[in-house]
C-alpha cells in the first residue's frame, strides 16, 4: 500500500487501484481529526460515544480531502453479515440498512463504510467502471461476502473475475486474532485451504487470518490480481482505531471507494 497526506490528513492507498487513476481508494487513519481522548482523532464512528459534531467535522475534512461531495456519498449500517446493496446516484448522502457490501457503476459516487478491525475489501472492474466496498469480519467471513459480492458485481453489471482487480485493507492480524474452536469451526466450510487461515494457538484456541481466508474466497470465484495490505491495526493504534486492542473506547476509521467523473 502507498501513504499519503493531504494537509495534514494521512490516508493509504492500494498500488493496483491507484494505477488504474479513475479509481479513488482510501483508508483513513485515526490522525488529522477533531474528536478527543478516547476517540482521537479521525473517528467516524456515530454509535460510539463520540461528540456528534466533532465526528460530523470528521466527515467533512476526508470528503475535503478526496475532493468529493458529502451529498454524492453512501454509507450502511454495518451489521456483521452478508448483505449486498447495489447503490447509485439517488441513494446520496444515505445510510443503507443492515447491510456490509455496497456496490455501484454510478461515477461519481462515492462508497464509505467504518472499521475498527475488521477488514476492508475493495473491488473494482475496470471493464464495467463499477466498483464494490464491503466489511468483513469473522461473521462475514463466513457468511462468504466476499464471494457474494463479486457473484452481485457478475450478475448485475456483467464482470469477468479474471480481469477484476482487489484490495484487502488493514485489519486486525494473525498475530492479533485469537478465537475459540467455536469460531475456528464456523469458518470451516467458507475455506478451500482452512489450516492456512485457521492456526493454531494455545490449546483449544486459534488465530484467524482474515486476509488469508478473504485472499482465498477471492481466488475460488476467479479474482487472480488481490493486493493484501498486511497492515495490524491491533498492532498499530498509533495509526488505526482497533477494538480488540482498545475495547469501547475504540473509534471507527474510515473506508472510502468511487470511481471520479470523466473530465
Amino acid at each position: 500500500m502507498m501513504r499519503h497526506a493531504v494537509n495534514g490528513i494521512p490516508y493509504y492507498s492500494f498500488e493496483a487501484l491507484s494505477a488504474c487513476g479513475e479509481v479513488i481508494n482510501a483508508i483513513f487513519t485515526r490522525l488529522g481529526g477533531l474528536s478527543g481522548p478516547p476517540f482521537a482523532e479521525l473517528n467516524v464512528g456515530r454509535l460510539v460515544g463520540d461528540d456528534a459534531a466533532a465526528v460530523e467535522a470528521n466527515h467533512r475534512l476526508i470528503y475535503a480531502t478526496l475532493n468529493i461531495s458529502g451529498k454524492q456519498v453512501v454509507t450502511a449500517r454495518q451489521v456483521h453479515g452478508n448483505n449486498v446493496a447495489i447503490v447509485s446516484a439517488a441513494d446520496g448522502d444515505t445510510v443503507v440498512p443492515e447491510t456490509d457490501g455496497l456496490i455501484t457503476s454510478t461515477c461519481g459516487l462515492s462508497l464509505m463504510l467504518r472499521f475498527a478491525d475488521c477488514l476492508p475489501i475493495f473491488l473494482y472492474d475496470p471493464q464495467n467502471r463499477a466498483i464494490g466496498l464491503a466489511h468483513a469480519g469473522w461473521r462475514g467471513t463466513a457468511a462468504r461476502i466476499a464471494e457474494r459480492m463479486v457473484s452481485a458485481m457478475v450478475e448485475v453489471v456483467g464482470s469477468e473475475t479474471s480481469k477484476m482487480i482487489a484490495g484487502l485493507g488493514p485489519a486486525v492480524g494473525p498475530c492479533c486474532y485469537e478465537v475459540g474452536p467455536d469460531v475456528a469451526d464456523l469458518l470451516r466450510p467458507s475455506l478451500k485451504d482452512w489450516q492456512a487461515a485457521v492456526l493454531p494457538a494455545a490449546k483449544n484456541a486459534y488465530h484467524v487470518d482474515l486476509w488469508e481466508a478473504n485472499r482465498q474466497q477471492l481466488m475460488q470465484v476467479g479474482l487472480t490480481n488481490v493486493e493484501v495490505s498486511h497492515l495490524c491495526t491491533a498492532c498499530h493504534t498509533d495509526e488505526f482505531f482497533s477494538h480488540r486492542a482498545e475495547k469501547e473506547s475504540s473509534g471507527r476509521f474510515a473506508a472510502v471507494m468511487g470511481i471520479r467523473k470523466a473530465v
